[in-house]
């Protein structure tokens, strides 16, 4: 993989709806406090990470399709337009931008409502409910609001499919199937996740928001720029391969790292699951981030997040070089590399 460069960045997190405030939680190292979520039938609440209203609300988010989305839908728009803006995207008619929308749970929140009212009344069941229940349902938004008829997919997996997306959107660009692409991973938060996640890990915290990138096969500036170097193959949890076994295999198949490089994991303290990741890497001796231990597990939006996180540092020359490790809940590890490049 070569000659595609990062342009821009957005996240929208429990930190807040920016980058900056991404920034700021991660390097203070806090988790952030949890809220409680009612669960139906039940006394005591859930605990989980929730975003905050926007202060200003952003422009954008009056735009006429968002008026009845679910929030996940929002909070793909606003990491979407952030990395577009900082990326210096200008919409031009014979522009083509790909759009990539990833997802593990999907809407959950418009779902929920719409199979509790089919289930209590079913003549009575919203229909203005069902279309948002649909996966692709935020992808489809974001192209209209973007007014781009450009190629537009919807990828579902795990939150190493975000990782799976930029490497498709490398393939859009070096094929010429787009001028340029934008990735976004998001998740919205409902009883029904976060209760789900209880029974497999009582001590993890579900969070919610979204992170984008924004990729060019041109170079961004005269000085320097982030290049994508690599994405593993991904190390699949089947066919006789172990979860260990996978993410050992990912680690070796990335390019040998610097000195002045920094890991952003996916460690999400579950002692189960992060186990094999923290042995895969135990000899790392360089920087490292783990935002899903202070934003919570945000399933694609925590994938995202990593990506956000690993290459904020790079823009901000904090290092040179970044990897970005993401051991999958049910599906594959996968990991990438970016670094620091110049023209020519």
């Amino acid at each position: 993989m070569s000659r595609v460069f990062i342009h821009g960045i957005g996240a929208v997190s429990p930190a807040g709806w920016n980058v900056c405030s991404l920034r700021q939680a991660l390097d203070s190292g806090v988790p952030i406090p949890a809220s409680p979520l009612e669960r139906p039938g039940w006394k005591r609440p859930l605990q989980v990470r929730l975003v905050p209203q926007p202060i200003p609300k952003l422009p954008h988010l009056a735009h006429a399709r968002l008026r009845r989305t679910s929030p996940m839908s929002i909070y793909a728009a606003a990491a979407g337009m952030e990395a577009l803006q900082n990326g210096g995207y200008s919409p031009v008619p014979a522009h083509r931008l790909g759009v990539i929308f990833c997802v593990t749970a999907g809407c959950v929140q418009y779902t929920r409502r719409f199979y509790d009212e089919a289930w209590r009344n079913p003549p009575g069941a919203s229909p203005l409910l069902f279309p948002e229940t649909v996966f692709n349902a935020p992808g489809s938004h974001f192209g209209a609001i973007l007014e781009s008829s450009a190629v537009n997919y919807t990828l579902v997996g795990d939150p190493g499919t975000f990782l799976q997306a930029l490497a498709l959107a490398a393939g859009w660009l070096q094929d010429g199937k787009a001028d340029s692409c934008l990735v976004v991973g998001a998740e919205e938060i409902d009883w029904i996740t976060a209760d789900a996640y209880r029974h497999f890990a009582k001590g993890v915290v579900c969070g919610e928001g979204a992170g984008a990138v924004y990729l060019s096969g041109k170079f961004p500036n005269e000085g320097e720029g982030i290049e994508l170097i690599a994405i593993t193959e991904p190390g699949l949890y089947l066919n006789g391969m172990s979860r260990t076994e996978a993410i050992r295999k990912m680690r070796t198949a990335l390019p040998p790292a610097g000195v002045a490089a920094i890991l952003s994991d996916s460690i999400a303290s579950w002692p189960s699951r992060d186990r094999d990741e923290l042995a895969a890497w135990a000899d790392w001796k360089g920087a490292r981030v783990s935002s899903r231990v202070v934003l919570g597990e945000g399933l694609m939006a925590a994938g995202a997040w990593q990506c956000v996180a690993a290459l904020d540092h790079l823009r901000a020359g904090r290092h040179r070089t970044a990897f970005v490790s993401i051991a999958g809940g049910h599906q594959q590890a996968i990991a990438a590399c970016f670094s620091m490049a110049t023209n020519g």
